[in-house]
């Protein structure tokens, strides 16, 4: 008898069109799509009733009724009742840390077969009450007669009924994510013009994937929608040109960043299949790609002089050093657009040799990227960025993407909030 051939594979993924927010699903809930994506997904490989080893997903926005997500939407597919669920969360960088888990679960032998999934509604943020009256509220639970109760109560201001939405903003420095990066782009010298370029690229090169069927078994329509509605085919760097900043405006620098090289707050929602290789015969699918290894990091961005948005830069050279393995190596890199600017600052780091001494510990500059291979497909800056629904998204897309043109590797780069960056290597099955 052969021994089992545990090795985790990439069998294909599913995910509704991405929206921009308070849009199209400004009904929906996170369950709603994170269960559509699910489902999708279920039904393109015919696993209605399957016991799937595990489900991980999570979502960077959530209502508190929301703490088993992940665990809900299998309730409400056409999976078996008793595949087993769990949330897990990484910022931006949480659906690809859902893939990255099962991946290792897979390799380890502790399960068969895994869906990494990944959900955030911007238009269904929670709103909450503020802190004072949260705490008046919970006072009120604990009084015991009415006469406590009355006296609770009169502390209410008519300010506390004032409602608190979720803010894009830092918990440790008060400012906006696109604030930091302006900060970060004013600090590379990124220009204007270098970041409406890429943005008019990432556009162009997702429609194209979508005019050419790239995307129909990755997809499934959701409430009328069938493509991603941030997509902008007719972009030019000239249009692009004539938005005003709407980030950095109060730096020294020039402001540079843009409604149109940064991704808007979107709505939306992703899954993955991976499997054993045995798990995958077993069940007649034909793998795509493998996740390789996979290589976390975070800077300080709070104390510290580095970029919110940064990690990924540190995170790349550990993760080609261990593995051996140079740009030259790679046929494509799917590098996270949360902002143009983003981009362009880890290009510019890696290709700094000042940085990779000083700050990352190599004996020259990393090297440069093949702009040809950087997103091939598109990115976030035209889908749009549901934040814990990106990582799936390129996970299978770029799985796809090596196992149709006969490529080898692909590089995946994601930065994430609290100064957090995952990448991966993905090599074709």
């Amino acid at each position: 008898m052969s021994a089992p051939n545990n090795r985790a594979v990439i069998l294909g993924g599913n995910r509704i069109p991405f929206a921009r927010s308070n849009k199209q699903y400004s009904k929906a809930t996170n369950l709603d799509m994170l269960t559509s994506a699910i489902d999708g997904l279920v039904a393109r490989f015919g696993l209605a009733g399957e016991n799937i080893g595990e489900v991980s997903g999570g979502a960077v926005l959530k209502h508190s009724k929301d703490f088993n997500l992940t665990r809900e939407a299998v309730l409400g597919s056409a999976l078996s009742p008793t595949t087993p669920a769990f949330d897990l969360g990484q910022a931006c960088a949480t659906g690809l840390e859902a893939v990255v888990s099962l991946n290792n679960k897979i390799n380890a032998g502790q399960i068969e077969s895994g869906i990494a999934s990944g959900v955030d509604s911007t238009s269904d943020a929670p709103i909450v009450v503020n802190d004072s009256m949260r705490e008046i509220l919970l006072e009120l639970t604990r009084a015991k007669t009415m006469v406590q109760k009355a006296k609770i109560a009169s502390q209410i201001r008519p300010a506390y009924l004032a409602p608190q939405a979720p803010t894009t903003g830092e918990p440790r420095t008060g400012l906006s994510m696109g604030e930091h990066q302006a900060i970060t782009a004013a600090a590379w010298g990124i220009s204007r013009q270098a970041q409406d370029e890429l943005a008019v690229a990432s556009h162009r090169n997702l429609a194209a994937a979508w005019e050419s069927g790239f995307f129909n078994d990755l997809t499934t329509p959701y409430l009328g929608v069938s493509r991603d509605t941030n997509m902008r085919p007719d972009s030019t760097v000239e249009s692009l040109a004539k938005l005003n900043p709407v980030f950095g405006k109060k730096l020294a620098a020039e402001a540079t960043m843009t409604a149109g090289n940064s991704t808007p707050l979107t709505d939306g929602a992703s899954s993955v299949l991976l499997g054993s290789e045995d798990w995958a015969a077993e069940h007649g699918y034909t793998p795509l790609a493998r996740l390789v290894d996979a290589e976390a990091a975070a800077v300080d961005f709070v104390d510290g002089a580095e970029g919110l948005l940064m990690a990924p830069a540190y995170a790349v050279p550990r993760l080609l050093a261990r593995n051996g393995l140079t740009f030259d190596d790679f046929d494509v890199f799917e590098i996270h657009e949360a902002f143009a600017s983003t981009v362009l600052s880890h290009l510019a780091a890696w290709e700094s040799e000042e940085f990779c001494k000083d700050k990352v510990g190599l004996d020259k500059a990393l090297g440069s990227i093949d702009r040809d291979k950087l997103n091939p497909l598109g990115s976030s800056l035209a889908a749009g960025h549901p934040f814990a629904a990106t990582g799936g998204r390129i996970i299978a897309t770029t799985a796809k993407y090596l196992k149709t043109t006969g490529k080898k590797r692909s590089l995946v780069s994601i930065c994430a909030a609290g100064g957090q960056g995952l990448t991966a290597i993905v090599e074709a099955a």
